[in-house]
């Protein structure tokens, strides 16, 4: 289902110096697979796809079918790994247009929590005043700033809204099985709520209730997501050879690139729809691989729109870069390019040619601009874009980060940089607990 392919970075990197990643690679999944690396109380997403069982997948369906019936709108509340996965599959999977149509067969899928601007969170309020909303809050702890604080206001105003008894209804929580305000407050009133399993970290977890509720509700198959992943976990496994596993290669690959001085790694697609795949990979290996001043530098494209933008510094400017391009075999849906009897534009060449082949093209000569001005590309392919092919791409990511984070040397499970700026603005904003910090603060400003 994964397709890899690495010929487009031999001659800056030579095949015989990925394939003597073997070893290495080989005991980066050991260390994975028996729990014996660094982090290792978070691994639960190494084997999580297979160990789904179908009385889960019912049981959020369920819960998805109950807001589908009682809101034209659900707010999904999340930050970080709470909410990149689950709109990064619902976004590729969506017409995008689907909002906008009148006809809706499912309810829109909004997001909060990911943010603290007032502009975006009173828009949001004022967009839901006439409507019959839903929230699912994801929250480990119920306490992180932009999460809470955007669910206290959502909570307020649908409990206004729709009344108390309903709101109960139509709120879910996703949280902590037995700790945390946001475990508290489900118990305490009533809400529907799901676990966020202790050994999986925000952003493995989007095979988890985390990402599968919000993607169900928005209407797609998470059953078929999970056989997605599923596959991918076959494929990726410990057991097959490592010329033949897609996450082994890729991760060899782009350690190798990085030896060789490429610290920079340019998620592109050729798809728009693909855009917050691109956002979730970046907080994917960013957070895992950003530590003790290593680890390459994830950026994010969407061809050719970027093409015209960041175009000539990818192809002329500072060789410090690779590109990896994520491409889809099979558009869902059929546009031919019509003849003009004018051809003023001077299109009339492409008539009668599918749009998708301009745009395989376009991607076929980006790449070889791209490489013939000094940027190795590596390609992963998917089927198309469909609830299988998405879930197989996302934990062929997942396995491959893995592997590479041990590969650099580094816990590719912990997070311990991202607490600096939240010390610092519950210090300026003098919060309970942190008067010392804030003297110092203060001292320094």
């Amino acid at each position: 289902m994964i397709g890899l392919n690495i010929e487009k970075t031999l001659g800056f990197i030579s095949k015989e110096d990925v394939l003597a990643y073997e070893p290495a690679v080989k005991a980066a999944q050991e260390a994975l697979e028996q729990g014996t690396g660094k982090g290792n109380d978070f691994l639960g997403w190494l084997h999580l796809p297979s160990s789904i069982s179908k009385e889960h997948l019912d049981e959020l369906k369920a819960a998805a079918q109950v807001l589908r019936e009682n809101c034209e709108v659900v707010v999904v509340a999340g930050i970080g790994g709470s909410y990149l996965g689950a709109r990064a599959v619902i976004e590729a999977l969506s017409n995008s247009f689907a909002w906008l149509v009148e006809k809706k067969t499912s309810p829109v899928i909004l997001f909060a929590g990911h943010n603290i601007g007032e502009d975006y969170l009173y828009e949001l309020t004022g967009y839901l005043k006439d409507k019959k909303f839903g929230v699912i809050n994801i929250s480990k702890s119920g306490t992180t700033t932009e999460t809470a604080l955007a669910f206290r206001l959502l909570k307020e105003q649908c409990e206004r809204q729709r009344g108390k008894e309903m709101a109960r209804k139509v709120i879910v929580a996703v949280t902590d099985a037995r700790k945390g305000a946001a475990r508290v407050m489900a118990d305490k009133e009533g809400y529907t709520s799901f676990i966020i399993p202790d050994n999986v970290g925000g952003r493995f977890s989007v095979l988890t209730p985390v990402g599968l509720l919000p993607i169900a509700v928005a209407g797609f198959d998470i059953d078929k997501l999970v056989a997605g992943a599923v596959a991918a976990e076959k494929a990726c496994g410990a057991d097959v050879p490592f010329a033949e596993n897609p996450a082994a290669l890729y991760a060899a690959t782009r350690n190798e690139l990085y030896k060789k001085g490429k610290k920079i790694e340019i998620l592109a697609n050729f798809n728009p729809k693909l855009h917050y795949v691109g956002e979730w990979w970046k907080q994917l290996y960013g957070e895992s691989e950003g530590k003790e001043h290593k680890g390459i530098f994830p950026a994010a494209t969407d061809f050719s729109t970027d093409l015209h933008s960041m175009g000539q510094w990818i192809q002329d400017g500072e060789r410090t870069i690779y590109e990896t391009v994520i491409s889809v075999e099979n558009p869902n849906h059929s546009l031919s390019v019509p003849t003009d009897a004018e051809n003023l534009d001077g299109l009339n060449y492409l008539a009668g040619k599918r749009v998708d082949e301009v745009n395989k093209m376009a991607e076929l000569g980006t790449q070889l601009a791209h490489v013939d001005g000094g940027v190795p590309n590596i390609r992963v392919s998917i089927p198309a874009l469909d609830e299988e092919s998405i879930g197989g791409l996302l934990y062929f990511f997942e396995k491959a980060c893995g592997i590479s984070g041990y590969l650099l040397g580094v816990n590719p499970f912990n997070q311990p940089g991202v607490e600096a700026y939240k010390k610092n603005m519950f210090a300026l904003l003098n919060k309970p607990g942190y008067e010392e910090e804030s003297k110092a603060i203060r001292a320094r400003l």
